[in-house]
Parts: structure tokens; C-alpha cells; sequence
């Protein structure tokens, strides 16, 4: 018999080095789970990617155990590891503060096809095209 799944809730965390700290320990103490388990469980599956961040999306059911999927990176993350910057621009319409190739908005298109809502490459390469110049990243041909 299938389990009854009583909710989800998303955490982004830095792959390899989650705690107890928050958000991990209020978000799964609330909800009565063993957030030490999914620290565990988190940790071994992205110690590949450590302090890269990591979005993992969980489902927690009414027996108290839980599931979760690992998602890939956010693409102004991804972008901005691209551009070799520490952040974003605050005013990303005055202020480009790097640069990144239409070859590495596609590698990132790429890895974020899974995770976004477009059929074709061509609508994930206009999303992340667009996610960059929010950023203040410029994108050269």
C-alpha cells in the first residue's frame, strides 16, 4: 500500500555541507522528521558539488519519513560561477559586472532542461539568456 504524502517543502543548500543549522533543523523539526537522516543522506549525494548550491525538493509523508530529489543548480548561480563573479549587479540595467559566451548559456541550458518548465533548448537558452541579463551578466556571441 502506498504511502499518504502529507506535504513538500523546498530547501536550497551548499552541496556536501548540509547541518542542523537553518534552514534544516526548524524545517524538518516542525514537522516532527529526522533531519540528521537527511543531512546524511544530502551529504553523500552531493559530495561531488561541495559548496555548490543545491535545491532539494522534499516529501514527507503522515508515517514520518520522507523522500527528497536533488535538483539542479540555480541558473543565476551557474551564471554567475560562469562569469567568475561573487554577485549580481544591484542595478543589472546600468551595470554589467561580467561576461559569459552563448557556448556556456547553452552548457547551462543544458543542465537546467530537466528542471524548466520549455520543450526545446532554444526556450531554456532564451530563459537563461534572460536570467543572466537580470543579473547584469552580458552575453557575447
Amino acid at each position: 500500500m502506498a504511502k499518504k504524502v502529507a506535504g513538500t517543502f523546498k530547501l536550497q543548500l551548499p552541496g556536501g555541507q548540509a547541518t542542523m543549522a537553518p534552514p534544516v533543523g526548524p524545517a524538518f523539526g516542525q514537522r516532527g522528521l529526522n533531519g540528521m537522516e537527511f543531512v546524511k543522506q544530502f551529504n553523500a549525494k552531493t559530495q561531488k558539488t561541495p559548496g555548490q548550491i543545491t535545491p532539494a525538493l522534499v516529501t514527507f509523508y503522515s508515517d514520518k519519513t520522507f523522500t527528497f530529489e536533488l535538483k539542479s543548480p540555480p541558473a543565476a548561480v551557474l551564471l554567475k560561477a560562469a562569469a567568475k563573479i561573487e554577485r549580481g549587479s544591484p542595478e543589472p540595467n546600468r551595470n554589467k559586472v561580467g561576461k559569459v559566451t552563448m557556448k556556456q548559456v547553452e552548457e547551462i541550458a543544458q543542465t537546467k532542461m530537466q528542471d524548466l518548465n520549455c520543450h526545446t533548448l532554444e526556450a531554456a537558452i532564451s530563459m537563461v539568456k534572460g536570467t543572466a541579463r537580470s543579473t547584469g551578466i552580458t552575453v557575447t556571441d
